[in-house]
């Protein structure tokens, strides 16, 4: 007798493990149904790190064509909206007119052009009714563009451009839409990282001569000729005058000017100041510093000049930003969203392991004589635990495993509403990690409940 207590106290591990599977296989359903907590949290886990790793993806394909050392200057609305309202007497809006008089056109006088005529528009100064130059708007010119070029060393290249929205039609289209068009120099394609699918981008001499040609994004192509490679040398009508396409870009993102390529027409930069835009055209210059570790600097000294150029205006009329700045910042949303996100998945699991722990008091209150016979055959506290421990541990492996796989499963599911979702292989570590955690921890204390009872107390409760 006192052969067989030493056996059952010093029980080992293969057959706790046995008694752990007869258990579980008794009660098959109720352990699904257990584990059911697990199984979610799992899965869940597995699609947050993959939209998570999709956002983080998805940000660095929309601003893959970024140059890290690139800066953008533009003229700041907040400061000419300011402007307006101490001076001014045009339209308070972009695009505004006399307040009850016509529509402003792009003279200064009255206010911006309309939508159509510009995306940008201007704020009108005091027009006939006043005089000065306190009134009027904050527009980059040339002339910044090459002092900046000149004056700031340690820029590889600068160029102006602009951008807004013109009513174009051709190929397939059956009516006029509004769509994005940039004017560019040479000089863009590079700085932005463009890669063309056919044909050539913007010359010198293009902008030289004021041509009406134009290379067109892969998406808009695709929308308004059907295909990409169908847009090349046919042309486009842009407010109203005929554009050839001279080239086509591959599928990219979007640059530093936060201009989407895939969306867009590109212009010469004279041809759209005299044919698109006018004077209702809002400049903005780009430039790349040699060194990234410097570009803080050039940003300082490019405003500077622009102080230097426009001594009426106050420091905050300018606007002037670089690409990592932006890209760090889209990238840190990405990453907040994949933290909420696994915050909800921990929640998920915690909301399992109190189900297994309330299913494993339950499982003690049933087995309660049980645990009475093993103890008076010798099992020690540490079986009674392990067993118990191990069912629980068991339970969430299984909940963990399927949530693994239905969560892999699920991916191709949730691509179909639109949203990157780049599965991480990793991921299915860090689930079953939590999922053997939420076992352990949730399941240990009924164990224990269950390693302390009394052997009398045991048999004898019904």
């Amino acid at each position: 007798m006192t052969k067989r207590k030493l056996s059952m106290g010093q029980m080992r591990i293969g057959e706790i493990m046995h008694l752990v599977w007869i258990n579980i296989m008794e009660s098959k359903f109720k352990v699904f149904l257990t584990s059911l907590g697990v199984i979610v949290g799992s899965a869940t886990i597995i699609l947050v790190i993959a939209v998570g790793h999709g956002g983080e993806v998805e940000v660095q394909n929309e601003y893959k064509t970024l140059n890290a050392g690139s800066i953008n200057v533009a003229a700041s609305t907040a400061a000419q909206m300011q402007d307006q309202m101490m001076g001014g007497f045009g339209g308070g809006i972009p695009g505004g007119g006399m307040p009850g008089g016509t529509p402003g056109g792009a003279n200064g006088n009255r206010g911006g052009g309309t939508r159509r005529n510009g995306g940008g528009g201007s704020f009108g100064g005091f027009g006939e009714m006043g005089g000065g130059t306190r009134g009027k708007s904050v527009t980059l010119t040339e002339t910044d563009e090459q002092d900046i070029a000149s004056l700031v060393s340690g820029l590889s290249s600068v160029s102006i451009y602009t951008t807004g929205t013109s009513s174009v039609d051709g190929g397939d289209l059956t009516e006029e839409t509004d769509e994005t068009v940039a004017g560019v120099g040479s000089e863009y394609q590079e700085m932005c990282n463009l890669d063309l699918l056919e044909g050539e981008f913007i010359t010198d001499e293009d902008n030289e001569d004021k041509s009406k040609v134009a290379v067109i994004g892969y998406t808009l192509a695709q929308t308004i000729f059907g295909s990409a490679f169908s847009a090349y040398g046919d042309s486009v009508s842009i407010e109203g005058k005929k554009y050839e396409i001279v080239g086509v870009l591959n599928e990219m993102g979007s640059v530093s000017s936060g201009t989407s390529p895939d969306d867009s027409i590109f212009v010469p930069y004279q041809t759209a100041a005299k044919y698109i835009y006018g004077k209702s055209a809002d400049p903005q210059i780009m430039a790349i510093a040699s060194d990234v570790s410097s570009v803080s600097d050039k940003i300082t000294e490019i405003k500077a000049v622009l102080m230097e150029n426009h001594s009426n205006v106050k420091e905050n009329a300018f606007n002037v930003t670089d690409a990592g700045s932006t890209l760090e910042s889209a990238t840190s949303s990405a990453k907040t969203l994949s933290m909420l996100l696994m915050i909800v998945a921990a929640i998920v699991f915690i909301v399992g392991g109190i189900g297994i722990m309330n299913v494993m008091f339950v499982s003690v209150k049933e087995r309660t004589q049980e645990i009475g016979i093993l103890k008076a055959l010798g099992s020690s506290k540490r079986v009674i635990l392990l067993q118990f421990l191990l069912e629980a541990t068991f339970i969430s492996v299984f909940g963990g495993l399927l949530g693994v796989l239905s969560g892999f499963a699920l991916i191709p599911i949730v691509r179909l509403s639109g949203m990157t979702v780049e599965p991480v292989a990793a991921s299915a570590i860090y689930s079953m990690i939590f999922a053997v955690g939420t076992g352990t921890i949730f399941g240990f204390y009924p164990a224990w409940k269950a390693a302390a009872l009394m052997p009398i107390e045991a048999l004898t409760q019904e």
